[in-house]
């Protein structure tokens, strides 16, 4: 089985962000929607008829254009949406015989869904996969009626939306499906659209919106039999105990009312008595949506925005207040704890206003879950999976209860009276006090009276389970040295946010020279919130302060000096960026081998915010990678490249996806992209072992023709025009000075070949002069105070 092109049937939001997700990948997609049964004002102005092209094609037309502008964008590269083809569903439904997967995205009604398979069934070619990105009709019944090869080749794909972030695949077979199929698509799934891949059964509203709508009717009942606020549940639903910041409410909000009370309906018409009573959507919440209060989409929800004030909804009186923080003593406890399993135990077992709040929201969810085993899935770890991958969870519901406790919270769960699933009682009477088992390095959970692995794709590979089973071969307070297996070391960055300090710079070089000794190459990488937000600021500023500045040159010079044996290494160096990768974290990764890079890699030289430039060698670096990515023998003016890394760095150009970091020249074309996250180090190791055995040499060190003074003035015309235009400040202009020195190679003629260490010392001069200056100093601190840009 191969798909080598799709087709998405139904282009609203869900349906053209499919599409693009498809695209970003690489698989053409044909995008079909109805045909209009009106012209439009404009389309009567032009003299077109409904027999138009552009008129029949109008509605998928409108969805590819606000593929462009939406936010978050669906597209990693706006150059995806060449992959897209539209039509519509009379003129090219004919079309979906060249397909090799046919995803129906259309309105939520069975006869609407039946009415497109049976068409579907007419034209498809056999063997062609067909599946339906429901969120909770019967993919069975879906199925009815057709050929006995569309059943075979049917499921159910329930994609999370925006498709491209959400990392949730729940994949539903029916009774027909062939397993071959079913196993290609969750493989399909996780290496090519680099998803999370779980295997749901037919039921309302399969794994992740059973269980998270459940829990956030609890959230809604328990805020009103306690008294609590909508803010006030909030500021205690969220980061406090692993959940997204969006919390419950803002959840809801961003969701769309509408939206979520069609899926609570979903079960409550199809469950009986007290599961009946669950989904009942509370009245208020009724009154909200006929009064088109339904969150972000129309301007208000439980959440209202005046001027830079949010104010809250009192869901009693329906009018907006203020919003209000939750406060208890459980809650500055849980703040101390370390690790959200710790937080989390600090808080449902207090006796204060937070405490029962949380204990009163969770252990209803946790019964409802462990009841639901068997019923919505085979094992645990697959519900686990589904709320950490589509509710965005740190710990699912049974991780949930492991770190409160299972003995402990059944123990309070009975003496309130509530009833405890006779699987968890049977585990608990066996001696088994934990839903899962950590053992060097490999993790089981508990399946009918036994403890099985986990399973996982054979590219996942964790960090913290790797030291546990092979140890560490050197480690200080920045970074550790890691056996990655097969002769390949990894260097892992866990400074509080992986800043750069002078101790990541020491395991940098200890590392090279450990590799160069024993190892056929090195991975930088890490799994941590993101990969580097760049060098330690407060060090730098608290050095500065302190006129410090022969320190700040050495750790400068000696971080220089690390990129350069970085790049000068005889063994390959792969670095593995990820989500935000700036500033310092750039600079790793420039002079390395290869880069393999996370599909979501926000990367960017970003020193300008903070009054300074690149220090590190990314300027030189950039312009390098711009440099070798022109042709051989082919006359090129150097003046437009000095000209595109200025502007880069100048206006601290951030990538939105790997993608567009190669649009920006941070990657080039050798270097790779790892559709799933999950898979980065794994296919960042292959990439240093390919290297290897290829007969890696390290790099030639070249001389670099510069723009000299020429370019040097031609680089400033740009600024000084926008500072006596009033868009840029005095100082900014003087850092535009400062870098535009930096790259254009200094007081050299035109075309002058330089050494790299030339370029290096005029970037160090010119970091330094900058870190003395004492608006640059303001705009740290208040970067380091308030975590954004201080325009002086």
């Amino acid at each position: 089985m191969r798909i080598k092109k799709a087709a998405v049937l139904g282009s609203g939001v869900m349906g053209s962000g499919i599409a693009a997700h498809l695209a970003n990948v690489g698989i053409p997609t044909l995008l079909l929607d109805i045909v209009p049964k009106e012209l439009t004002a404009e389309e009567q102005a032009k003299g077109w008829t409904l027999e138009h092209k552009q008129v029949r094609n109008r509605i998928v037309n409108q969805a590819v254009q606000r593929l462009l502008k939406q936010k978050p964008a669906p597209l990693m590269s706006k150059d995806n949406l060449a992959l897209i083809e539209v039509g519509n569903f009379e003129d090219d439904f004919h079309r979906l015989a060249e397909c090799d997967w046919i995803i129906e995205v259309v309105v939520e009604r069975l006869d609407v869904k039946k009415s497109v398979f049976e068409k579907v069934d007419e034209v498809r070619k056999q063997g062609s996969i067909v599946s339906s990105n429901t969120s909770g009709i019967s993919i069975e019944a879906m199925a009815e009626g057709r050929s006995d090869d569309f059943k075979k080749h049917f499921l159910g794909t329930h994609f999370f939306n925006p498709p491209r972030y959400l990392k949730l695949l729940e994949v539903i077979p029916t009774k027909h499906t062939d397993p071959a199929v079913v196993t290609f698509m969750k493989q399909f799934g996780e290496n090519v659209l680099g998803k999370g891949v779980v295997l749901a059964k037919d039921t309302p509203n399969f794994i992740a919106n059973r269980i998270g709508t459940y829990g956030l009717l609890v959230t809604v009942r328990e805020m009103m039999k306690g008294g609590y606020s909508v803010g006030e549940v909030d500021s205690v639903t969220g980061p406090l105990i692993g959940r997204p910041k969006s919390a419950t409410f803002r959840t809801l909000d961003v969701v769309g009312l509408d939206t979520f009370i069609h899926v609570a309906n979903n079960v409550f018409e199809k469950v009986e008595g007290e599961e009946k009573e669950a989904f009942t959507v509370p009245s208020f919440m009724k009154t909200m949506v006929e009064k088109g209060w339904l969150g972000s989409k129309s301007g208000q929800g439980f959440f209202y925005k005046k001027g830079k004030d949010i104010f809250e909804l009192n869901y009693e009186t329906l009018e907006y207040e203020p919003t209000k923080k939750l406060k208890a003593p459980s809650i500055e406890m849980s703040k101390q704890a370390k690790g959200t399993a710790n937080k989390l135990k600090a808080l449902v077992y207090a006796n204060d206003r937070a405490g029962q709040l949380l204990w009163n929201i969770l252990s209803p969810t946790l019964l409802y879950s462990a009841q639901l085993l068997g019923e919505i899935a085979d094992d645990i770890v697959a519900i686990d999976r589904a709320m950490k991958w589509g509710f965005g969870w740190e710990l699912g519901p049974f991780e949930t209860w492991d770190a409160i406790g299972v003995k402990q919270s059944v123990e309070k769960m009975k003496a309130e009276g509530r009833q405890v699933p006779s699987w968890v009682e049977d585990m608990l009477a066996s001696g088994y006090e934990a839903f899962y088992k950590y053992e060097h390095g490999r993790v089981s959970y508990y399946d009918r009276g036994q403890y099985k692995p986990v399973e996982e794709n054979e590219k996942v590979i964790h960090i913290q389970r790797l030291k546990e089973q092979k140890g560490v071969i050197k480690k200080n307070s920045g970074a550790s040295l890691i056996d990655l297996g097969d002769d390949v070391a990894l260097l892992e960055f866990h400074s509080p946010n992986n800043a750069i300090g002078f101790d990541i710079v020491q395991m940098i070089n200890y590392a090279l020279e450990e590799v160069d000794r024993n190892y056929k190459g090195l991975v930088i990488g890490n799994q941590g919130k993101n990969f580097c937000v760049g060098a330690n600021l407060a060090m730098i500023l608290m050095e500065a302060q302190d006129d410090n500045y022969f320190e700040i040159e050495m750790v400068v010079r000696q971080f220089q000096q690390a990129m350069m044996n970085i790049k000068y290494s005889t063994k390959p160096v792969v670095v593995a960026p990820f989500a935000m990768t700036l500033g310092g974290g750039t600079e790793i990764c420039l002079p390395a081998s290869r880069i393999q890079a996370a599909a979501e890699t926000y990367m960017g030289l970003v020193e300008v915010g903070v009054g300074l430039i690149p220090g590190g060698g990314g300027n030189k670096e950039l312009y390098i990678k711009h440099l070798s990515g022109m042709p051989n023998g082919v006359e090129f003016d150097l003046q437009k490249v000095a000209n595109k890394v200025f502007e880069t760095i100048a206006m601290a150009k951030v990538s939105t996806s790997a993608a567009e970091a190669r649009e920006l020249n941070f990657l080039n074309a050798q270097d790779g992209i790892s559709i799933n996250g999950d898979h980065l180090i794994h296919d960042a190791k292959q990439a240093v072992l390919a290297l290897y055995e290829s007969g890696y040499k390290p790099p030639v060190r070249k001389k670099i023709p510069v723009v000299g003074e020429t370019g040097y003035a031609a680089l400033l015309l740009g600024a000084q025009g926008m500072y006596y235009s009033g868009y840029i400040s005095e100082h900014d202009l003087k850092i535009a000075k400062k870098l535009a020195y930096v790259i254009a190679g200094g007081s050299v003629p035109y075309g002058t070949e330089v050494d790299e260490q030339y370029l290096l010392d005029l970037e160090r001069e010119a970091f330094l002069s900058l870190v003395g200056e004492p608006k640059t100093q303001a705009r740290m601190q208040h970067m380091l105070v308030k975590g954004k840009p201080l325009r002086n």
